[in-house]
């Protein structure tokens, strides 16, 4: 069982706090027995990571206040950062949210699926304050992987779920990347596999609708539902959606970019032409290479050298590689 005495004070109060952490972390299979536990877990307030088809997420039930401050202080997460909460389909959604518009046009052409939608919270929500971090909007996502959905269903809760891994470090693709960062800090992991897609989803969110974050889902598809061109968030420095840290999905190797050579005494994670250590594609496949991305930053770190990681295309989900590895390479707090 959970010890943790996280209390009813503020995140902050609650994250200073002693923890006394679960002696280990179970692993759950996808069977029934496994998914049925996980979804006890989560209806009595404790924490499960869980894959989806981008990365595994923490999940807490979203109308837990203690849950969600639970997410916060396993993951060392700053409470000004809101998380995403996960529902099963866009009737539940709309039971948080008021999504209209334009915005109504994308979910239904794109979920379930790698996207995620920020819209203003509908009174009465019954959510944390917790989840939408103060903001009077809230992020929704109705994710595809089929484990995710019948947790979902099984749990009878949305679900907050940032990525399960340490505030600031790779994300996790596999049930391992989650083991290695919260063993001790979370009650269970469901260990569905491999995620298939590998990087965490798109963000979309405003009146005129603007890209958040790039993401699982190209732009140029979200462009091509619109009928116009994707502005990007213009408010750079305030956080108005999870993922917007200048400094976030970082190994604890410095990262350089663009780099065509290897050099002695680094690891280089190569793409296309450019053979490394390791490499995304070797066909050039943006697809693949997302797939890739954080199981191979995983590997690289572990080597202890600094990273040099060749030129990624900034197009399609090149777009989301070179962001996640641009907050990989950026100056450290």
């Amino acid at each position: 069982m959970f010890w943790a005495n996280l209390g009813r004070a503020s995140v902050a109060n609650q994250q200073q706090r002693s923890v006394t952490y679960f002696q280990m972390t179970e692993i759950l299979t996808p069977e029934a027995n496994g998914l049925a536990r996980a979804a006890a877990f989560l209806r009595g307030g404790e924490l499960v990571a869980f894959p989806t088809e981008t990365v595994y997420g923490l999940g807490g039930d979203a109308t837990n206040g203690r849950a969600c401050a639970g997410i916060f202080a396993a993951k060392g997460r700053p409470s000004f950062n809101p998380l995403i909460v996960h529902v099963p389909d866009l009737a539940a959604a709309q039971e948080y949210a008021v999504i209209e518009g334009p915005l109504l046009r994308l979910a239904q052409a794109f979920w379930p699926g790698p996207v995620t939608i920020v819209a203003p919270l509908r009174a009465g929500h019954g959510l944390s304050d917790l989840v939408s971090a103060g903001l009077p909007s809230v992020a929704l996502r109705v994710p595809a992987h089929p484990l995710a959905q019948a947790l979902l269903r099984e749990t009878g809760r949305p679900l907050a779920a940032p990525s399960a891994n340490p505030s600031g470090q790779i994300s996790p693709t596999t049930a391992a990347h989650v083991y290695a960062g919260l063993n001790g800090k979370i009650a269970a992991i469901l260990d569905g596999g491999a995620c298939a897609v590998g990087l965490e989803s798109t963000i979309l969110g405003g009146d005129p609708v603007r890209l958040m974050r790039a993401g699982g889902l190209a732009v140029e598809e979200v462009e091509a539902q619109l009928g116009h061109a994707l502005p990007e968030d213009t408010t750079p420095g305030k956080i108005q959606a999870p993922g917007q840290l200048s400094s976030h999905y970082a190994p604890d190797a410095p990262v350089s970019l663009n780099i065509t050579d290897r050099h002695a005494g680094r690891t280089l994670i190569g793409f296309g032409e450019i053979m490394g250590d390791l490499t995304l594609s070797e066909s050039g496949d943006l697809v693949e290479a997302a797939s890739r991305l954080f199981g191979a930053l995983h590997t690289a770190d572990a080597l202890g050298l600094p990273i040099d990681v060749a030129p990624i295309p900034n197009v399609g989900l090149g777009r989301a590689i070179n962001d996640r590895l641009t907050r990989a390479a950026a100056p450290r707090s």
